[in-house]
Formats: C-alpha cells, structure tokens, sequence
C-alpha cells in the first residue's frame, strides 16, 4: 500500500511539475528537471552544475577565468562582463538563451509529452490573445511577458550562488558543499514574498523537499551547525546581495584579464 501512495504521489508531481513548467512557462519540463537536479547535487561544481557553465558569454569563478585567460580563450572582452551581465544576460537569459535550449532539448528528445505540454503553452496564448492581437502581435506579448520576469529570475537566483565557492570536484561532505556555495538574504516579509521563500537559499539546498515557507524555522538550527563547525553562515542585506554578483562578475573578470596577458601565445 506504502508503494502504491508513493507511486500515486510521485505521479501526481510528475503531471504537476509537466503543467507548471510546460503549459505555464512553455518550457521543457524534463530537461529543467534534469538540470535542477544536477545544480541541486553539485552545487557550484565545475563541470557538473550546468548553472555555472555560462561560457562563451560569462567566466566565472576563480578557476574558469584563469583557465580561459592562460588559454587565450576570448569570445567576449570578459574584464566588461559585469557590464554586460546587466545589459545583456539579465534581459536575454529566459526569453533567448533558455528558450533555445529548451526547443533543441525537445527536438532531440522527441518525446510526444514534451512537445504536447509546451504546444499547449503556444496554443494557451494565441487561442486567449490572437483574436486581439493577431499572430505577431502575441509572439510579441509572449516575449515581452518573458522579457519582463526575466531580471526578476536571474537576480534572486544568481546572488546565491554567482559570488560563493566555485571549485573542482573535491569529494567534500555533502553539508559543506552546500553551505559554502549558496547564501542567504535576509528575511522580511517582503523579501520572503518577492523571492518565493528563495531568500534562505542556503536551507533551500539542505531540504529541497520542504516547503518553502518552512525554511525559516530550519534557519536557527542550520546555522548553529554550521556555528559548531566553523562553517560560514552568509545571511546578507538584499541590495548588497544584488551588488555582490556585479562585484563578483567585475572581479572573475580581472583574474581572466591578468591571465590572459601573463601568459603569451604560443
């Protein structure tokens, strides 16, 4: 009976996490999924955590920089890239670059599923605005929807992570690989609200199956752990958390600079 209530369940979240993703956001569910899961893993591990592998378009960290820079490697001027970032990544991320890989995700995929749920998405759209709008006039109002949430998306995820720990595979503990790749905001109602509870990143890693609006009672106990073991506990004001992924940005790109004129062509 246990089997069949977890089976049911899981179904239940399967359809949940296909209407969500692929009919509300016109996204494909499994390869969002996929790639979560392997954030949620390896956390801020090179070439394990598909979050930090932002080239050609950004370097980051203190090792991808480096090795880009001795390696001659410049697709972009990344001493600019905090620039950029805002003007061009922020803006650009959802409507452009994870559209496209979602598309190319369902194309290689083929699975009917996939195809049905983010057709349904489209169709939601022209069905609802078409007859307003016209063909054209709703690809603008869907790309300008997405335009528009995008910054929102990129900035409270990415000052979580864009400034802490980026490292190799260094087969650490578990609980020590999260907590020194991820921080927090701290917590207010407003912020609790604005990032969906997104603000205790930190225990969000920890306990990705609780409810959101759990995290802070886990917090105390989370960070007297982390207290007991000499462990940061990175709770930070919103705006300077903001600032910090600039920072961080302006910073990995110096390294890539100076790496890059260190080390002559060969």
């Amino acid at each position: 009976m246990g089997h069949f209530t977890m089976f049911k369940k899981a179904k239940w979240n399967c359809l949940m996490q296909n209407f969500v993703a692929g009919h509300l956001k016109g996204i494909c569910a499994k390869w969002w999924n996929i790639r979560d899961t392997q954030h949620h893993v390896k956390t801020n591990i090179y070439s394990k955590d598909p979050d930090i592998d932002q080239s050609p378009f950004l370097v980051i960290g203190d090792l991808q920089p480096v090795k880009y820079g001795k390696n001659k490697i410049k697709f972009i001027n990344y001493e600019k890239q905090h620039l950029y970032f805002r003007m061009v990544w922020v803006p650009l991320l959802m409507p452009v670059y994870f559209n496209l890989k979602s598309i190319l995700e369902i194309y290689h995929g083929r699975d009917w599923k996939d195809i049905t749920w983010v057709s349904s998405s489209y169709i939601r759209y022209f069905i609802t605005f078409g007859p307003f709008y016209g063909i054209f006039g709703t690809l603008v109002l869907i790309y300008l929807v997405k335009f528009l949430e995008r910054p929102w998306v990129v900035y409270v995820t990415q000052m979580s992570h864009i400034p802490m720990k980026m490292s190799d595979e260094e087969n650490q503990d578990w609980f020590s690989t999260q907590v020194l790749a991820t921080c927090n905001v701290e917590q207010s109602f407003f912020k609790d609200w604005f990032t969906g509870h997104l603000n205790f990143q930190t225990e969000h890693h920890l306990f990705p199956t609780m409810p959101h609006h759990n995290y802070h009672n886990v917090a105390p106990l989370v960070k007297s752990l982390c207290a007991k073991h000499g462990l940061p506990y990175v709770n930070k004001p919103m705006l300077k958390a903001f600032g910090d992924i600039a920072r961080a940005l302006k910073k990995y790109g110096a390294l890539w600079k100076e790496a890059y004129c260190m080390h002559p062509e060969i």
